[in-house]
């Protein structure tokens, strides 16, 4: 009984439109005043215990790093290389905005922020180029939203701190299938680009490449420097968010000096704003997970799919059904705090790795980025577009069935997850 008011009362203040926070604290808290003899003041202990966690620090620094760099122009410095590299091929131009999103993924670690960033200058460049909407808007939506896979993802955090598993490891991991799924992003575009009659155009001369790579390196660096530190073992993954967070600002303050002493006061408001609100989520969530476990629902659902006899062919089918379902209506670090205590013990029983397992789940989220009602890209490449949501979706259709195809192989073939972080930290 207490199971099904907690999800009743969850998914009806959702569907009136409460915050997810306050949706996930007030239905745990309605749940434990009626149906348990916990004091109300367990609620307050456990949100305060779920963010005292030095791995939970680097959410804000990293959120910080990714928005000094996203105010600079490091954007336009990476989309310059990008075009110096691929957009001499058949949808150069396209395809050059795949590529500067796939490196602006991994300098800012947010989605939003890359479609926004690279959206915002590409979209009206490749549509003046003679392409189709569905390659300026489709492309870029859908390869923004690796920004929670490629490190530094706290998307990837907020799992690790959920199951207790390496963040250094987990970002790693993303590493590869990040890749292949921007790799698989670019073929759909040059496929559509020689179907469509695009020939290719002049290569640009080395000069060109080495010059705009030397401009963009200053951005490019802070990848070098988040994951280098990691495994180098100089910071762990907090600390080197932290150190990406002063790098940046040195970068776009000192370096390319895009960034003006007034605006650095917004940054920081901003920054806080995003961290807050992803903390309180966390916080709240873990409330959420904490009334769970005391009603024994991992366990009760570990022991249900197991007497199922699922293999874990079927169990990862399962998974990823749920997920893609979910993924349409909630916002991917909530849900990963909400999903993820409920299939682990499932998923460890059937010998699935956990650092694949939260690849697996991270790009399921990537996919409900672009799936409405809550696909947050959608919105944010509506917005700066001009077009209708409805266009957004259908002009995101070729590359959304790609992210699905990446999904099915990095499920069934956990080697392109695991071999970096073996390879780095031993299997």
């Amino acid at each position: 009984m207490s199971v099904a008011v907690l999800f009743f009362s969850l998914f009806a203040l959702l569907f009136m439109g409460v915050p997810i926070a306050v949706a996930l604290g007030l239905s745990t808290t309605i749940v434990i005043l009626l149906f348990t003899d916990q004091p109300t003041l367990v609620i307050a202990q456990q949100m305060f215990t779920s963010l005292d966690k030095f791995a939970l620090m680097a959410i804000p620094l990293f959120v910080l790093a990714g928005n000094f760099l996203s105010q600079g122009g490091a954007a336009r410095r990476i989309i310059r290389f990008a075009r110096s590299v691929v957009g001499h091929l058949p949808g150069g131009l396209p395809m050059s905005a795949i590529f500067a999103c796939i490196i602006f993924a991994a300098v800012s670690g947010s989605s939003p922020a890359t479609v926004a960033a690279i959206g915002s200058i590409m979209i009206s460049a490749i549509e003046d180029d003679g392409y189709a909407p569905s390659f300026s808007i489709g492309s870029i939506v859908c390869s923004g939203s690796l920004g929670i896979l490629i490190p530094p993802s706290i998307v990837l955090i907020v799992y690790g701190v959920t199951v207790d598993q390496s963040i250094g490891k987990l970002f790693m991991a993303g590493v590869v299938p990040g890749l292949l799924l921007g790799g698989g992003l670019m073929l759909v575009t040059y496929l559509a680009a020689v179907r469509g009659g695009f020939k290719k155009t002049e290569r640009a001369p080395m000069s060109e490449v080495w010059a705009s790579f030397k401009e963009a390196s200053w951005g490019l660096l802070v990848v070098v420097i988040i994951i280098g530190g990691i495994y180098g073992g100089l910071f762990t993954p907090t600390e080197a968010a932290a150190v990406s967070a002063v790098y940046g600002f040195i970068v776009v303050k000192f370096i390319y000096k895009d960034l003006k002493w007034k605006q650095i006061p917004d940054v920081i408001r901003a920054s806080a704003s995003t961290a807050a609100m992803i903390m309180f989520i966390i916080a709240n969530a873990m409330v959420f997970a904490y009334l769970l476990t005391i009603e024994q629902i991992p366990q009760e659902l570990a022991a249900w799919i197991v007497s199922m006899n699922l293999n874990k062919v079927m169990f990862l089918v399962l998974v990823n059904i749920m997920l893609l379902v979910a993924g349409n209506f909630m916002e991917p670090s909530s849900l990963i705090m909400i999903i993820a205590p409920l299939i682990f013990p499932v998923a460890m029983q059937l010998g699935v790795d956990p650092i694949h397992l939260g690849v697996m789940i991270t790009v399921n989220m990537e996919v409900g980025m672009l799936t409405p009602p809550v696909g947050l890209n959608l919105f944010v490449a509506s917005g700066i577009s001009g077009r209708s949501l409805g266009e957004v979706v259908h002009a995101s259709i070729p590359w959304f069935f790609a992210l699905l195809v990446g999904l099915l192989i990095i499920t069934y073939i956990p080697a392109i997850s695991l071999w970096l972080p073996n390879l780095m930290y031993g299997s």
